[in-house]
C-alpha cells in the first residue's frame, strides 16, 4: 500500500485568496494547531508574494519567515517555499550575484525546500536555480510549469523533467497553477517520470477553481505521486486549493495509506485562520474568489493570480466607468469586464508566444489583455499600450517562448526598433549587490542577520525603501480604514475615524481618511502629495492609473525640473497591476512641475507633470 504525504500550502491559501498574507504574531499562533493536526509533512511557508505583501503593510518579512518557520523545523516537518528562478520573488528578473544571495538567506531563515519554476519552462532559467539552492544546503525543487496548449504535450513534460533531474534537481513538482491540467495527461506524466527515474520525489500542486483538481490528484496519486498540496477551510476551494479532508477521505478509500487528521487540532486551526480573514485579511479577498468557476478552462489563469486580480480588477473598473460615465457611455458592471478579460486573455495568448500563465506570465498576458479592452472600450486600437516588461517577454528577454510571437507583434516591434534576443535572460542582468550595499551603508542601514536586509533591498527595491520611510505602512494603514469604511452603513461613516496616527522606526505618521464622495487627503509626514501648481507648462496627464515612479530601478536617471525632453521619451512609469508602463513625452519641452511624489497613487488623466513647449 503506497504512502501519500501532505502539504500545507498556507501561503499560497492567501494568496490565492486575496492580496496580503498574515501578521507574524498570527502566524506563530496558528502554527502549534497546524502542527498538532498531525497529517501534514510539509507547510509552505513563505516565497512569492509573502516577500512583497509583508513589505507593503510595513512589516519585516525575514522577522516573519524567521519565527513561522522555527515551530515546524523543531516539530519535525519540513518547509518549503515558492521560487521564480530568474525573477527570485518578485516579477522582474534579479542580478546573479542577489540571486545566490537569495538561496543563502532563506536557508538561514529555516526554509528546507525550494520550488523553482519558470512561467517559460525554460532551462536556463530553473538550473542555475537549481545549483545555487543545493550550495546553499537547500533541498531542490524544480518545477513543471502546467497549462494546457497543442505545445504542452505528456512528453513535452516527462523531457523537461528529466533535464531537471540530469542538471541535479533534488525533486519534481507539477505545478498546476491554474488547475486546467487534465487528470489522465497529469497522471501520464508522472508515470513517465517515475519510469524514468523511480525514487524520485514527486509533489502534485493544484488550484480548485476549474473543477478538474480531486480527479487530478487521484489519477497522480495513482501513477506514483509522493506528495499532495492541500488548502483547508476557510480557505480552500474556489480559487484556492482542494479541502485537506476531502483529499485525504478520498485517497484512504483508493487504498492509499495516509495520516489521520486531529480534528479538535484542524476546528482550531480554522477558528483561527478565520480570525485573521475577520481582522483585516477578508477586507482584501473579494467573494467570488470563494466560488468554483469553469469560465476558467478557458483563459487557463491561475488561482495565485485570481486573488489580486478580483481585488484589481475593482479599481480597474471604477477608473474605466468613470471614464465612460464622462463620455455618456453605459458603465460596465464586474461581470461583463471579467467576461471580456477572458475572452481577450484566450486570444492574446497564443499571440505572445503561449507562455504558461503562472508569474509574471500570467500578469503580463493578464495586464496586456486588460489594457487592450480597457483601450477599445474606449475606441482606440488593440495593443496601443504594451508595458516593457510585457515587450521583454515577447522578445526573448525572459527567455525562449514556447511558442511562435504572431505576426502582427513581430512587425509592430520592428516598426518600434526593438529586437528579438536568443541569449541566456540572465546576461541582461548584470551584478548590483555592491550597489545595494553602498546604498545600505549610505542610509545608516542595518545589513540585517546572514545580509537579510540587504538582500530584502536588492530584491524588492522600491517596496523596501517604502517599507523603510514609513509610507508603506502609512499607505495600507489609510487604505484599510477606507475599506472598512464601506462595509458599514452610511450611517456609521461619523463615527469612523477621520485621522490614524501611525508609528514606524520612531517616525510618527498621521494618515487623514475621507469616506464615501469626501476628498481623500494624503498621509502627513514624509508621505506628503505635491499641491498642482497653476501657470506655466502645459498639463500632462496621466494615461492609467496606478502607483507614480520617475524610475524603475537604478540603472536610469529621474527626471527633473528643467530637464529638456523630447517626444518619446521616458518621463516616468506608473506601475499598474504590477507592472512599469513606461509614459513617454507625447511633445518636446521643458519639465516644469513633477507634481506626485515616488510611489504615490495617480488615478487617469490626473495631473503628473507640466510641460512647457519648446
Amino acid at each position: 500500500m503506497k504512502e501519500v504525504k501532505f502539504s500545507l500550502v498556507f501561503r499560497d491559501m492567501w494568496q490565492s485568496a486575496g492580496k496580503y498574507q498574515p501578521r507574524v504574531d498570527q502566524l506563530v499562533r496558528v502554527a502549534p494547531a497546524i502542527i498538532r493536526m498531525g497529517c501534514f509533512d510539509r507547510v509552505e511557508t513563505n516565497g512569492g508574494g509573502f516577500e512583497q505583501v509583508n513589505l507593503l503593510y510595513g512589516e519585516n518579512p525575514n522577522k516573519s519567515v524567521r519565527e513561522w518557520t522555527k515551530p515546524f523545523r523543531e516539530a519535525g516537518i519540513q518547509t518549503h517555499m515558492l521560487d521564480r528562478a530568474l525573477n527570485g520573488l518578485r516579477m522582474s528578473p534579479v542580478p546573479k550575484d542577489v540571486r545566490k544571495l537569495f538561496y543563502k538567506v532563506k536557508k538561514a531563515q529555516g526554509t528546507d525546500i525550494t520550488r523553482i519554476f519558470c512561467g517559460l519552462n525554460d532551462t536556463r532559467n530553473v538550473i542555475p536555480s537549481i545549483q545555487y539552492a543545493k550550495d546553499a544546503g537547500m533541498i531542490a525543487q524544480a518545477s513543471l510549469c502546467i497549462t494546457h496548449s497543442p505545445i504542452h504535450t505528456v512528453e513535452y513534460y516527462v523531457n523537461l523533467a528529466k533535464t531537471f533531474i540530469e542538471a541535479g534537481a533534488d525533486e519534481i513538482c507539477l505545478k498546476d497553477m491554474a488547475g486546467i491540467g487534465r487528470p489522465v495527461s497529469l497522471g501520464k506524466i508522472v508515470a513517465g517520470i517515475k519510469a524514468y527515474k523511480k525514487d524520485i520525489v514527486i509533489q502534485y500542486h493544484s488550484h480548485a477553481g476549474p473543477g478538474f483538481n480531486m480527479a487530478s490528484i487521484l489519477e497522480v496519486a495513482k501513477a506514483g505521486c509522493d506528495y499532495i498540496d492541500t488548502g483547508m477551510s476557510p480557505l480552500s476551494w474556489g480559487t484556492g486549493h482542494a479541502d485537506i479532508i476531502a483529499v485525504q477521505e478520498m485517497l484512504k478509500d483508493a487504498g492509499f495509506k495516509v495520516k489521520e487528521i486531529n480534528m479538535e487540532a484542524y476546528m482550531e486551526a480554522r477558528s483561527l485562520i478565520q480570525e485573521m480573514y475577520d481582522d483585516f485579511l477578508g477586507y482584501y479577498i473579494p467573494a467570488l474568489n470563494h466560488i468554483n468557476n469553469s469560465l476558467l478552462v478557458k483563459p487557463g489563469l491561475p488561482g495565485g493570480m485570481m486573488g489580486s486580480l478580483m481585488t484589481d480588477l475593482e479599481d480597474n473598473l471604477k477608473s474605466l466607468n468613470k471614464w465612460k460615465s464622462k463620455n455618456n457611455q453605459p458603465e460596465l458592471t464586474t461581470d461583463q469586464l471579467l467576461v471580456k478579460l477572458f475572452d481577450e486573455v484566450a486570444y492574446v495568448w497564443p499571440k505572445v508566444g503561449y507562455p504558461c500563465l503562472v508569474t509574471p506570465f500570467s500578469q503580463y498576458v493578464k495586464n496586456l489583455a486588460l489594457m487592450n479592452v480597457i483601450q477599445m472600450e474606449k475606441g482606440k486600437e488593440r495593443w496601443s499600450m504594451i508595458a516593457d516588461n510585457i515587450w521583454d517577454m515577447i522578445l526573448g528577454k525572459s527567455g525562449k517562448l514556447p511558442g511562435p510571437v504572431a505576426l502582427e507583434l513581430v512587425n509592430m516591434a520592428r516598426a518600434e526598433g526593438r529586437e528579438f534576443e536568443t541569449n541566456d535572460p540572465q546576461t541582461y542582468y548584470p551584478d548590483k549587490l555592491d550597489e545595494f550595499r553602498a546604498e545600505m551603508k549610505e542610509n545608516g542601514w542595518e545589513f540585517g542577520e546572514d545580509d537579510e536586509e540587504l538582500f530584502e533591498l536588492a530584491m524588492h527595491p522600491e517596496q523596501y525603501r517604502a517599507y523603510k520611510s514609513g509610507k508603506a505602512k502609512a499607505d495600507f494603514e489609510k487604505d484599510l480604514a477606507e475599506r472598512k469604511a464601506k462595509r458599514n452603513a452610511p450611517s456609521a461613516v461619523a463615527e469612523m475615524p477621520r485621522q490614524i496616527k501611525v508609528s514606524v522606526n520612531g517616525q510618527a505618521y498621521e494618515v487623514n481618511i475621507a469616506y464615501g464622495n469626501e476628498t481623500s487627503v494624503e498621509a502627513t509626514a514624509p508621505v506628503v502629495g505635491t499641491e498642482v501648481p497653476t501657470g506655466e507648462g502645459a498639463d500632462f496627464l496621466a494615461p492609467l492609473e496606478g502607483k507614480f515612479y520617475l524610475v524603475k530601478d537604478n540603472s536610469e536617471t529621474p527626471k527633473k525640473i528643467g530637464d529638456k525632453v523630447a517626444e518619446g521619451d521616458i518621463l516616468c512609469y506608473i506601475e499598474a497591476m504590477k507592472t512599469f508602463n513606461a509614459i513617454r513625452a507625447d511633445r518636446s519641452g521643458i519639465i516644469k512641475a513633477i507634481i506626485p511624489a515616488s510611489g504615490d497613487s495617480v488615478e487617469e488623466d490626473d495631473v503628473i507633470m507640466k510641460i512647457l513647449n519648446s
